[in-house]
């Protein structure tokens, strides 16, 4: 009888140990080790960029004026960086990044989930979403201007363009890739239309909706700094406006400055999308367990 009582007990303990190890449970490493693995390669590869950089500027390959080495650079940076102007510049830069983002991310996901679930408009606008994917941001400047003349409306024109086929299409593929046996959960629990998709195949499909995100944050990025370069709005200063006149002025030192600042934007937000996808992949029981 004694055994009968502990036994169940004892297959239950192990169960959740297995469930911990198939949901990537167990402690977690401490913080400070886990910022320091993140930081020292990415120390070690700017420490090599700089070194490289400024071995091409002891070649003398280019003048000084034309290709400024990083003794030249960092003060111009630093002396910006503390100047309220550049920031907002940075301010103005961010802010439609940010809000033409968003509109991309609400167009790309309704048309994402009509055109995964209705077949007529699959067949009819599937091959446009990619052409529009692939083709050059800058292409779009021309017809934006005609349009909306040299304001910032045409550059939300162009950043939208540029992103949402990437969002749409990272939602249809996350939907075509939904797992069948899912979908017949979905049924069995009474899901039809609309609750189906909340509740099962946009759960499913989050891990490529979430690379469509990251890879229609950079085509938007880099729409908006074309934008800027093409879009000179008076009264408005941005950091695409700063890199034509340092461009303008022969400023070399300025106009690496400029794209550092741009660099390490892109990288923070790069590192928000990764902290993301790790959430997520801790949540489902993929995140690698590291020695």
């Amino acid at each position: 009888m004694a055994v009968d009582q502990v036994t169940p007990d004892t297959h239950a303990r192990q169960l959740a140990g297995l469930d911990a190890l198939e949901l990537g449970g167990g402690t977690r490493s401490r913080l400070a080790p886990r910022i320091w693995g993140r930081v020292w390669p990415m120390a070690l590869a700017a420490g090599m960029v700089l070194a490289i950089w400024q071995g091409v500027v002891w070649a003398g390959f280019w003048p000084d004026y034309v290709f400024a080495g990083p003794t030249d650079v960092v003060p111009v940076l630093a002396d910006r960086l503390t100047s309220g102007e550049y920031w907002e510049a940075i301010g103005v830069t961010m802010r439609r990044a940010v809000s033409g983002f968003a509109v991309s991310v609400l167009a790309g996901l309704v048309i994402g989930a009509l055109v995964s679930r209705v077949r007529v408009l699959r067949a009819a606008f599937g091959s446009l979403i990619t052409g529009l994917q692939t083709m050059p941001s800058i292409a779009w400047f021309p017809l934006a201007i005609l349009l909306f003349g040299l304001t910032e409306s045409a550059i939300t024109f162009v950043v939208i363009l540029g992103a949402v086929p990437s969002i749409a299409n990272g939602l249809i593929g996350g939907v075509d890739y939904t797992p069948p046996i899912l979908l017949r959960a979905g049924h069995v629990l009474g899901f039809r239309r609309l609750q189906l998709y909340r509740h099962v195949i946009l759960p499913a499909s989050l891990p490529s909706f979430l690379a469509g995100l990251k890879q229609g944050w950079a085509f938007a990025w880099r729409s908006l700094m074309a934008g800027e370069l093409v879009v000179i709005i008076a009264h408005q200063s941005s950091l695409g406006e700063r890199l034509y006149y340092d461009r303008e002025l022969a400023d070399s030192a300025g106009l690496l400055a400029t794209m550092i600042i741009i660099l390490v934007i892109g990288i923070g937000v790069d590192l928000l999308f990764e902290t993301a996808d790790n959430s997520l992949r801790r949540r489902w029981g993929l995140q690698q367990v590291r020695n």
